[in-house]
């Protein structure tokens, strides 16, 4: 049977897709650059159509708006409610429409670019917003004090080193250090833009009560926005039991049942020490009862300590937040391609059967590893899959045997979830051919 998709000729990528579709032109990134050329654009007004810089002075209200505009797309985009919303409105789209439509509206899941992108823009134009205050304090103008322009000066170097840590490189090698600078970072940053909000709209208010001018400032009800969307889902944090199954050194299968139930391609996040550190899994529901399963595979410190020492509770917070691969509904007939444990985000969608859907996993030894209950599950629920043992036929060439199944099966996209270089690899293989693909993209 693997033979005969072995053997199917992998054509050449075309050349209308070939650059358009890789990853370094991604939804994700457009979104970004977007962003910045609409920030730029203000900009330029500012400088050229007195928007902010004017002839009497700076104004220092505009340039403050202009950060809590960015600042609050920057965290409202990564609210789970807002997240959920999305993709609800997304998949409404019926699978009777064109695909190159149902392409595009797939591509959902990178709206993180909107968040780097104000994320960015927002210190940016703190950091303009600073100087014009500090210019404003050496020339003795009105506006704004100089116990205001110390508040900012540490908020900027907040946002900076949070900002230094995002960047991909420094995120994916000091990991920990990214998660604790970013939560402690981000929880001291809200508290210094109340400190700064509230200093300067004392600043400017006049001859009115302070009071009346918090409560008429469009700046004091977004940050109450803003605040409620954080602490949010930590309203929703609790201790909850957790049974652990360990096929293997490899794997561990973790059991819930508290009373949540979370659908099909979401996911959640679990802790043992909810101040430092969250680790975010797929959640493997089963059809018609209650609770859910997480597939947890040793890839770090975190889930080999999970492994080898199983707890008897964790710490879960939020609600369950949708994935990638909850866009399938989009589709008629959806390719799934997994590698390891890359089947656990795959397997509750083959349990919902919402969409018809046909499975490649390749993984190292899928009985001894995983066993034979997760294995049997797998096959009653996709009789058809196709589980290549890397332990006995050696990696495949996943873009050709992704290819031929593709075109045996006749579906309309594939889905891969794998380790990024295999992501990356698959989705750009299939897109520069023509063909529908998605993957996490490991953004901000």
């Amino acid at each position: 049977m693997l033979k005969e998709y072995t053997e199917v000729d992998l054509p050449q990528p075309s050349s209308r897709h070939r650059l358009g579709k890789h990853h370094t032109l991604s939804y994700y990134r457009r979104l970004a650059w977007l962003v910045g050329l609409f920030n730029f654009g203000f900009l330029l007004a500012g400088l050229t159509g007195g928007m902010v810089w004017t002839s009497s002075g700076i104004a220092l209200g505009a340039l403050s708006n202009l950060v809590l505009i960015n600042l609050s797309i920057a965290i409202l985009i990564r609210q789970q409610h807002v997240i959920n919303l999305l993709f609800w409105l997304v998949t409404r789209a019926p699978t009777s429409w064109p695909l190159s439509i149902r392409w595009r509206l797939g591509k959902v899941y990178h709206f993180g670019g909107l968040h780097s992108g104000c994320a960015i823009s927002a210190t940016i134009w703190f950091a303009l917003l600073l100087v014009s205050m500090t210019f404003h304090v050496l020339h003795g103008l009105p506006g704004v004090s100089a116990a205001t322009v110390k508040v900012t000066y540490a908020l900027l170097v907040i946002l900076f080193l949070m900002i230094v840590m995002a960047l991909p490189g420094n995120r994916s090698r000091f990991h920990n250090n990214f998660e604790v600078t970013h939560r402690f970072g981000g929880w001291t940053a809200l508290l210094l833009f109340w400190v700064q909000t509230i200093m300067f709209i004392n600043d400017q208010r006049s001859d009115i009560s302070l009071s009346h001018a918090l409560f008429s400032s469009s700046s004091f009800w977004m940050l109450t926005i803003l605040s409620t969307s954080i602490v949010l889902p930590w309203l929703r944090l609790h201790k909850v039991p957790v049974e652990v199954e360990t096929p293997s050194s490899h794997v561990a299968l973790a059991k819930f049942d508290y009373g949540v139930t979370p659908f099909p391609g979401s996911s959640t996040a679990i802790s043992h020490n909810p101040l430092l550190e969250w680790h975010s899994f797929a959640n493997v529901p089963s059809p018609g009862k209650d609770g859910f399963r997480l597939t947890i595979s040793r890839a770090g410190d975190w889930t080999g300590s999970f492994i080898d020492n199983p707890p008897s509770h964790v710490w879960v917070k939020g609600i369950p937040t949708a994935g990638v691969a909850n866009i399938e509904t989009l589709f008629t007939r959806v390719l799934y391609v997994a590698t390891g444990s890359g089947i656990g985000p795959v397997l509750p969608h083959l349990l919902a059967k919402q969409v018809d859907a046909r499975l490649i996993w390749s993984t190292r030894s899928p009985r001894k590893t995983y066993g034979d209950a997760l294995v049997d599950e797998i096959l009653a629920a996709e009789p058809n899959a196709i589980i290549w043992d890397t332990s006995e036929n050696g990696k495949p060439d996943m873009v050709k045997l992704t290819y031929s199944v593709y075109l045996a099966f006749q579906a309309e996209a594939v889905i891969c979830i794998s380790n990024q270089n295999l992501t990356r690899t698959v989705v750009y293989g299939m897109e520069s051919r023509g063909i529908p693909a998605y993957g996490a993209i490991w953004d901000s």
